[in-house]
């Protein structure tokens, strides 16, 4: 029996004792000194100018769609058929129009072609996720949204130290969304960040951080001509934007300063264990034609090359029975336009006609891939799915 979970415990003993440490030591435990101590950190490491610490990527998500809507205006976004819900509903909350596209197989992201043939006047940014630590940017759509003024909006949620353009993925784009979370390539167990170049936009996304309250500004002239604006208010609770409290712990940026420091090796971890399996699995069967370049593998893919729901049902429950955890239809679950959330809102979506999207949703799913996942197990897992 293979036994492979999806996930291992990313929380070592180490982290655990540097935050007994911390918790000695302080009485601070709010979001203070350590939140911006990690902000920095990972915006060094990232290669960005601002990062804003939250309690999660879903927060990173409804944070960027709303401060878009913001500052620029509502109007159309166009979204993956491949992603996670949250890139999708905070493109609702925030008022704007999700207008969706085909994926493409190398890389399961947003097929560049239709991404393009789909941008109008009214197109205000495009949501691009990195689906499964795979790079889905090339340098010609950079330069057409560039071009053609639309802002592009990275989804690096389960892609750390994934690679484009000779950059880190994250970096290319107008501002860019990282997750935390437990089984994430580096956790603060839930958390997640906003990073960007753009100084208007950290600060807003300071502002939305914390119940839009001007105080959070650390813009000296904008908060003085703010507050000469509203001499009717107490300068402390200025709102000026419909924010939630969104902010972390100094313990969770603790834990994500520790992690820091070990996210390179794990990144390249991932990578040889991907290639590993894409090397071991029958081509002819499976979609093994990734575009590998510069990944950051977050889960091993197993697609099937064909049609064929009772080789997919084998492998289902082959799995299953060998304690091998998967889930189906990759990140996401699949198809996101079959889902209730959407369909109820937008009745006109043929989700049929996602041709690639609906291949990966019926005939797709993805295993766990760790640092510490034997290389035997993978050759294991591969003899298996190569002789169902």
């Amino acid at each position: 029996m293979l036994n492979i979970p999806l996930m291992s415990n990313n929380i070592s003993r180490e982290d655990v004792e540097v935050l007994i440490g911390f918790l000695r030591g302080t009485d601070r435990f709010t979001n203070g000194p350590k939140v911006r101590e990690f902000e920095k950190a990972w915006s060094e490491w990232l290669g960005v100018k601002y990062s804003v610490f939250v309690n999660s990527g879903a927060s990173a998500n409804f944070m960027t769609m709303a401060g878009i809507a913001e500052l620029y205006g509502k109007g159309e976004v166009i979204v993956p058929t491949i992603s996670w819900v949250s890139d999708i509903s905070s493109v609702i909350a925030a008022g704007h129009t999700p207008v969706f596209v085909d994926v493409s197989m190398k890389n399961l992201a947003m097929s560049e072609e239709a991404v393009l043939k789909n941008i109008t006047g009214n197109t205000k940014a495009v949501f691009l996720t990195h689906v499964l630590g795979l790079n889905g940017l090339s340098g010609h759509l950079t330069a057409e949204l560039k071009k053609r003024g639309v802002l592009l909006i990275e989804d690096v949620c389960e892609s750390h130290g994934t690679m484009t353009q000779g950059k880190k993925a994250g970096t290319v784009g107008f501002a860019s969304n990282f997750s935390f979370y437990y089984a994430h390539h580096m956790s603060t167990i839930e958390g997640g960040v906003v990073c960007t170049d753009d100084e208007d936009f950290y600060q807003m996304m300071r502002m939305y951080r914390s119940h839009g309250m001007l105080r959070e500004n650390d813009d000296g002239g904008y908060k003085k001509r703010m507050q000469e604006a509203y001499p009717d208010l107490n300068p402390e609770f200025i709102f000026m934007v419909p924010g939630y409290n969104m902010r972390s712990t100094e313990l969770n940026a603790v834990i994500g300063l520790n992690q820091l420091g070990r996210l390179d090796g794990q990144v390249k971890k991932r990578q040889e264990n991907f290639a590993a399996f894409l090397d071991g699995l029958d081509s002819r069967r499976y979609y093994t034609d990734f575009d590998t370049e510069g990944n950051s593998n977050y889960a091993l893919i197993v697609l099937l090359r064909d049609k064929d729901p009772e080789l997919f049902k084998r492998i289902s429950s082959r799995l299953s029975e060998e304690k091998v955890e998967f889930r189906r239809g990759t990140a996401g679950g699949g198809n996101l336009a079959r889902q209730p959330f959407l369909r109820k809102r937008y009745p006109q979506i043929k989700p049929e006609e996602y041709v690639n999207a609906d291949h990966i949703h019926f005939y797709g799913m993805y295993t766990g891939n760790y640092p510490g996942l034997e290389r035997e197990k993978i050759r294991g897992l591969c003899r298996i799915l190569n002789t169902l």
